[in-house]
């Protein structure tokens, strides 16, 4: 193992995953300007080669791709890497177009799981998934006995190691969470947390750590903003999904970006690394999945585990400073 990565044990199995984990949608959606498989395969194994031993796709990235591409890179070193992927999106049977990020179908029947988790196994090329994930379960989801009951079938049957489900697709969907925590019997939850969205993502995140559930944790970047790599100069290319934000999202973004530089400034972190050690400063968050789109990014995302964590002092300013939205308060409310 990697003296500069640390692992973490998933809730109460004995699979361990790197705190920083590589999610497979910017090398595979085509939402991130990375249309090279190539590079993505590259990514990836430059990943492995420095500590990341956890990767999680899904069946709907790229319509199979996120899978197939990860069987590329890794398919050698199945038994060192820890798979979560997901399942629900109906991809096989919608021929239609995708209006931009527009959502596909989802189909969440025993009929429907026990087909896609054959083609997600196939694809892999393994004969085990490590996390199989619901992807952006919606009530009604949640509240299906029979979804759970197929679940518990593909762990008897050794398809899958354990399950859990991953919220989205944009921020929120807190009671579908809660429900999952304290209804079902899930061993990870995926969500979207970082300093400026920390709703509700923090109650989740709690509620997770009384029932004993692993927390996956993406966009702690929040989109980019605290990467600081943006300017009020800053422009992204149409096929990248941050060109349909307000030109405000910037500006307001880089206005906390800068109440936040404290967490840099003579610490030995960037503020990307601090964003990161924001987010594992929860017990229960097992892994962090920034996005990854290139090998410098990669570098400085994966040291971010060995920095200095955050102090009571640095986290407590945040969350007044959350609190106080910025200092931003008065801005909002004059626009009303």
């Amino acid at each position: 193992m990697f003296a500069h990565m640390k692992y973490r044990t998933l809730g109460d199995t004995s699979i361990q995953v790197s705190a920083v984990g590589f999610g497979l949608w910017t090398i595979s959606t085509g939402w991130w300007g990375i249309e090279d498989d190539l590079r993505g395969v590259e990514l990836l194994r430059r990943a492995f080669d420095s500590g990341v031993t956890f990767f999680d796709t899904a069946d709907a990235y790229g319509q199979g791709k996120g899978e197939t591409i990860l069987a590329d890179a890794l398919g050698e070193v199945r038994d060192r890497i820890v798979i979560g992927t997901k399942f629900g999106y109906d991809f096989y049977n919608y021929t239609g177009e995708r209006d931009g990020h527009k959502e596909l179908p989802q189909d969440f029947s025993p009929k429907h799981i026990t087909f896609a988790v054959e083609q997600s196994l196939r694809r892999l090329r393994t004969d085990y998934i490590d996390i199989y994930q619901i992807h952006n379960p919606r009530m009604w989801a949640v509240r299906s006995d029979e979804l759970f009951e197929t679940l518990d079938k593909l762990k008897a049957d050794g398809k899958i190691r354990c399950y859990g489900a991953a919220l989205g697709p944009a921020n929120g969907w807190e009671a579908e969470g809660l429900a999952l925590l304290r209804e079902r019997e899930i061993t990870t939850l995926q969500i979207i947390y970082n300093m400026l969205e920390q709703d509700p993502g923090r109650s989740l995140i709690a509620v997770a750590e009384d029932n004993g559930v692993s927390v996956f944790v993406r966009v702690p970047h929040s989109s980019g903003l605290l990467e600081g790599r943006y300017t009020l100069e800053t422009t992204f290319p149409a096929s990248d999904h941050r060109s349909h934000r307000p030109r405000e999202w910037l500006t307001k973004g880089l206005q906390k970006l800068e109440k936040l530089a404290f967490l840099a400034d003579g610490t030995g972190r960037t503020i990307g690394q601090a964003a990161i050690q924001f987010v594992l400063a929860s017990p229960s968050v097992a892994s962090v999945l920034p996005n990854i789109y290139d090998a410098e990014q990669l570098a400085e995302f994966v040291a971010a585990a060995d920095t200095a964590p955050l102090t009571e002092d640095e986290m407590s300013s945040i969350a007044e400073l959350y609190e106080r939205n910025f200092d931003l308060s008065t801005v909002v409310a004059a626009q009303g």
